[in-house]
């Protein structure tokens, strides 16, 4: 039962430092708790991406919560190494996201407000990847599955990705797109979670209905 209670205890202090204390950092600062919730209507893929990402986080709490209570790891990653593995993986995503979240300064945000326009942040992580608070989330997703791998744990890390893809494809871009006039080119050489991969084509600055070039 060591790993479960672990996951649960990495879980924790991600919730903790990455939403919980970086959302009072940035009301303090800003006076603004950079919160702006689900958008999209009910059903929509805005939405859904919205509901999956809260479906998801509590994925991660039930997993390990389930293997505490005897639901059983997959087999195939069952193995001490493998969850050791994962524990770093979560660790050293817990600290990007951290990382990348104070790159953005006052632009931080939980959602989109398509009324409101923040600085475009192009530097430091963000000048690696277009979305590294999300690849470090990712990060951090995978290796907390990893430390706890039942099915509960595995639906919760692919609704994730999920949300995630759909947060940023749907929601995000279109909304930069439009708001941002240089997001075009700055998307054109950056990659999309990771360097060079998923960047959009140099037209897509006048549209935000272009395919990704890779």
């Amino acid at each position: 039962m060591t790993w479960p209670l672990l996951t649960l205890a990495a879980y924790a202090v991600y919730l903790g430092t990455a939403f919980v204390a970086r959302t009072v950092l940035q009301y303090r600062a800003t006076g603004d708790s950079g919160f702006r919730g689900i958008s999209g209507r009910p059903g929509s893929s805005e939405w859904l991406a919205g509901v999956g990402f809260v479906v998801a986080l509590v994925c991660g709490v039930a997993g390990p919560a389930a293997a505490l209570a005897g639901l059983e790891p997959v087999g195939v990653l069952d193995h001490a190494f493998i969850a050791s593995i994962g524990a770093l993986v979560a660790v050293a995503g817990i600290a990007a996201t951290l990382w990348a979240q104070g790159q953005m300064g006052a632009s931080w945000r939980i959602g989109v407000d398509e009324a409101e326009r923040t600085d475009l942040v192009t530097t430091g992580a963000f000048a690696f990847a277009r979305n590294p608070i999300f690849t470090a989330m990712v990060a951090t997703g995978a290796g907390l599955t990893l430390m706890t791998p039942n099915v509960v744990s595995l639906v919760g890390f692919m609704l994730l990705v999920l949300a995630i893809e759909l947060q940023v494809r749907v929601v995000e871009e279109p909304y930069l797109l439009t708001t941002h006039p240089q997001y075009g080119q700055y998307a054109a050489r950056t990659g999309r979670f990771l360097p060079g991969v998923g960047r959009l084509a140099p037209q897509s600055s006048a549209s935000s209905s272009e395919q990704a070039v890779s």
